[in-house]
């Protein structure tokens, strides 16, 4: 895995069938088989969870640690560590990710943007070509 603390518990369900009109926000992990209309954003004191299922439809902006996407999305995503895209997912916005795992089939319509972490990360390789 991509970083070594134990992945959250999924805690909450927007089970098919409802539609939630407003914004969520959610702790640990959150699963979307429904409808929402409404940024759904995870709490930042502790690591989350969110998954969109592949019958799941989000309209708005998405904010976690780890999202797992497998449904359709219009608007914005903004995955902190790990997003995953599976064979059926659909975003229509732009895509801010620390880490992209992306499946045959999945599609995004908008700019991927990776998320740096400024002086922490790793130092910019240099051929050696170059260093004649």
């Amino acid at each position: 895995m991509f970083n070594k603390k134990k992945q959250p518990p999924i805690k909450s369900l927007i089970a098919q069938g409802t539609r939630i009109d407003g914004n969520v926000v959610f702790h640990d992990g959150l699963r979307v088989d429904g409808d929402v209309i409404g940024d759904i954003r995870a709490g930042e004191e502790q690591s989350s969870i969110l998954v969109i299922s592949e019958t799941a439809s989000v309209t708005g902006q998405i904010h976690a640690d780890h999202v797992i996407i497998n449904g359709a999305v219009k608007g914005p995503v903004h995955a902190f560590e790990l997003l995953e895209l599976q064979p059926k997912a659909r975003i229509e916005g732009d895509v801010s990710y620390k880490a992209l795992e992306m499946h045959q089939g999945a599609t995004i319509s908008g700019q991927l943007k990776p998320m740096t972490g400024g002086a922490e990360d790793k130092p910019t390789l240099k051929l050696a070509a170059n260093n004649a």
